[in-house]
């Protein structure tokens, strides 16, 4: 499996690009290519290797589900736990993770295709996109 390729697959919450280049995501949805984008990770344990959880926090991220926190360095990261897009994930570890479409668009999958290097899986819905808090060492805020 190649890391610079653009994935497109089903994630935990809706169709997605998936890539280890985030300049590649961001010129493919047309937008800065600085922006910062979210990270989806394999395990907690991978999650340890980018950020330190605030212990209040810890047993909140653990036991989240289809939900995104953004640490205090201002990166944000996803634990997958859906099994069927933790077995693509796996081979990876991490993946920067955007919505497969256009910025402010709705998912067309005929664009999506066309953009994707590879394409994994056939059966795309957009699910409800991923509930985000933002922490802090003391406090959470809810972001969506």
């Amino acid at each position: 499996m190649n890391q610079n390729k653009i994935y497109l697959t089903q994630t935990d919450t809706t169709v997605g690009f998936l890539s280890k280049n985030k300049e590649k995501l961001n010129k493919i949805k047309q937008r800065n290519l600085n922006k910062k984008i979210l990270r989806e990770v394999d395990s907690l344990y991978t999650l340890k290797k980018f950020v330190r959880v605030p212990n209040k926090f810890k047993k909140q991220v653990r036991r989240a589900k289809k939900t995104t926190f953004i640490y205090s360095n201002g990166e944000s990261f996803r634990v997958v736990r859906d099994k069927k897009h933790l077995e693509f994930l796996k081979k990876f570890k991490w993946m920067y993770s955007t919505s497969a479409n256009l910025t402010g668009r709705y998912f067309d999958e005929d664009w999506a295709k066309s953009v994707a290097d590879i394409i994994v899986g056939s059966d795309f819905f957009e699910g409800k996109p991923s509930t985000i808090y933002k922490l802090s060492k003391t406090n959470i805020k809810r972001i969506r």
